[in-house]
């Protein structure tokens, strides 16, 4: 087949290019910038933004799938920008499949979309949008999410998947972020309570993609659901970043702040950065204090009913990849 990938050449974008090129699809991806990279594998590319009707429609046309990935990630930003990328960027992707008579389409979500801020403990798919949201990212996405939903009917086949916390080497987000604020200093443990969550490596998150499209069709099991992807490994989240900081070469974090005080510093930064413009990103938000303070591991049964999702990699073997590809980069 034929597959377009937006973001192709993001993270988990690149890696569902790289195994569907792996098992001889032809793959198209549409980005704002080349990537010598994905050339290198074969790939055709369509420059152009999510936000351009046009530019989205030329990319979709001739493809039999697409994996809709791009998206504006982050936890701080205007909220025109997630709208124009997440929202406006996901209505053209699915018009442009309608024009082109695409019968398939893949969409990464996220957990955020259902985060009303308490624990998520073992939930699945059946647990409800919240009535508010504390970032514009989780927004914007539950809206796209529900597009894509919706627009799942008997002449077009849609999914929507639930990656949480992507890592893994060539890890442009997650991994950086810590390591750069544990080299600094500047992490905090948000509490003494233990709170589990649930991670997914990279390559187990392009696997699922794979899988999921395979049993795509019209009517089929997974036509218009949602579902949750993870390692199905939960863990104390200052486990896991401490892993990360230990794969990086770096000390644990020790120091502690309380939830509460985190949350109020959240939001006192947030409303300076809006008043005086600031550029780059609050050091806390309110969003980012409600996540290191809850517990989020889901409920992995429908994937592994409706399209056979088991991880393939465990935390632990990711961790030693992780910290095998940190040291060559630390060489290079």
């Amino acid at each position: 087949m034929k597959a377009l990938v937006t973001g192709g050449g993001g993270f988990l974008g690149k890696a569902i290019v790289k195994l569907l090129r792996e098992r001889g699809d032809e793959v198209r991806s549409f980005s704002r910038t080349e990537h010598p990279a994905l050339a290198e594998l074969g790939v055709e590319h369509c420059c152009g933004e999510l936000s351009d009707a046009e530019a989205v429609a030329s990319a979709v046309e001739g493809c039999d799938i697409v994996f809709h990935v791009a998206a504006k990630a982050g936890v701080w930003g205007l909220y025109e920008e997630f709208y124009r990328a997440n929202v406006l960027g996901t209505k053209h992707v699915i018009d442009a499949c309608h024009h082109h008579g695409i019968k398939r389409l893949v969409y990464t979500s996220s957990p955020s979309v259902v985060f009303d801020g308490s624990d998520m403990e073992g939930v699945d798919e059946s647990v409800p949008y919240p009535e508010h949201f504390e970032a514009f990212y989780p927004q914007t996405k539950a809206e796209a999410e529900q597009l894509v939903l919706q627009a799942n009917d008997e002449n077009f086949s849609t999914v929507a998947l639930r990656p949480h916390l992507i890592w893994g080497p060539e890890d442009n987000h997650l991994v950086p972020r810590i390591l750069e604020r544990g080299a600094k200093g500047a992490l905090r443990k948000l509490g003494t309570r233990e709170c589990l969550a649930d991670t997914i490596y990279i390559d187990n998150a392009a696997l699922a993609h794979l899988q999921a499209a395979d049993h795509l069709d019209i009517g089929s099991a997974v036509a218009g659901k949602v579902y949750f992807l993870s390692q199905g490994e939960p863990l104390p989240i200052w486990e896991i970043v401490n892993r990360i900081l230990d794969a990086g070469g770096l000390p644990p974090v020790t120091r502690t702040i309380s939830p509460e005080l985190a949350y109020r510093l959240g939001a006192v930064l947030e409303k300076i950065y809006r008043l005086f413009r600031l550029k780059g990103e609050p050091r806390m938000t309110r969003f980012v204090a409600k996540e290191l303070s809850t517990a989020h591991w889901f409920d992995l049964g429908a994937a592994r009913r409706d399209f056979g999702y088991e991880p393939k990699v465990s935390f632990d073997e990711g961790i030693e990849r992780l910290h095998e590809w940190l040291s060559i980069q630390k060489s290079s």
